[in-house]
């Protein structure tokens, strides 16, 4: 560590000289080494993949990096994902207490800032560490389809594709080289995996890829099957073929 640097990582709640949150920094490392997340929006509905890595003998039927928050929301996270599980059970009453108060669907922003100002909380006070995860959520409410991501500094910012964890900055580019706004549900999914494989040292096979849907037929959260997922990626390989190194 360099000696500018000596001390200033101790503690969440005091700046470097050069004006830098260490420990918020090294929670966004954590989220950059997690395995990757990909969220991405098409014209009718919105689709969350994620990469995980099950042990021979561990039972995968679920995802574990996968969240369903509301009826119309879900989020996938990046990095350390016990954290992921503790900002899933205050997003689910945050959006259960909307209900009940005002008998209508939370709308996606609000449960994108309600965690994004929790995140923020904890880069201001001693005793507590910062959240390591990084959030990509997504949902259909009034205004529409959206996707948001948060990360540990208690940033939240709108997108229409993007990646996080390990890879993502190769994936990002790709998506941003093959998204269009009117893509389909079908083929937003195909660019999911896709963008998986091209981050993932496993390049054949679907049982390390999670996926969920959110229709704007239905407006429902769906988990999808890993039938359909490996027909999304045969279909990915054919549309969006990925770089060769």
């Amino acid at each position: 560590m360099l000696p500018s640097q000596q001390g200033y990582d101790r503690a969440i709640t005091i700046f470097s000289p050069d004006g830098r949150l260490y420990q918020v920094e090294y929670a966004i490392e954590t989220v950059r080494r997690g395995a990757i997340a990909v969220g991405i929006k098409s014209k009718d509905g919105l689709v969350i993949a994620v990469e995980e890595k099950p042990r021979k003998l561990q039972i995968s039927e679920s995802s574990h990096k996968i969240f369903q928050i509301d009826e119309h929301i879900g989020f996938a996270a990046a990095g350390y994902i016990p954290d992921a599980r503790s900002q899933a059970d205050t997003a689910r009453f945050f959006a259960q207490s909307n209900r009940m108060v005002y008998d209508e669907p939370v709308d996606v922003e609000a449960v994108a800032k309600h965690l994004a100002d929790q995140c923020q909380q904890y880069t201001q006070f001693g005793g507590a560490r910062p959240f390591g995860v990084a959030l990509i959520i997504a949902g259909i409410d009034s205004h529409g389809n959206s996707l948001f991501l948060t990360d540990p500094s208690g940033t939240f910012i709108a997108y229409d594709a993007v990646a996080i964890g390990a890879g993502s900055d190769q994936a990002n580019g790709f998506l941003e080289k093959n998204y269009r706004c009117d893509i389909s549900i079908e083929d937003a999914s195909a660019l999911a995996t896709a963008c998986i494989y091209l981050a993932s040292e496993e390049k054949e096979g679907t049982d390390h890829i999670k996926m969920s849907h959110i229709t704007s037929a239905t407006k429902q959260f769906e988990k999808v099957s890993q039938e359909q997922i490996s027909k999304y990626a045969k279909a990915g390989k054919q549309k969006f073929p990925t770089p060769t190194v």
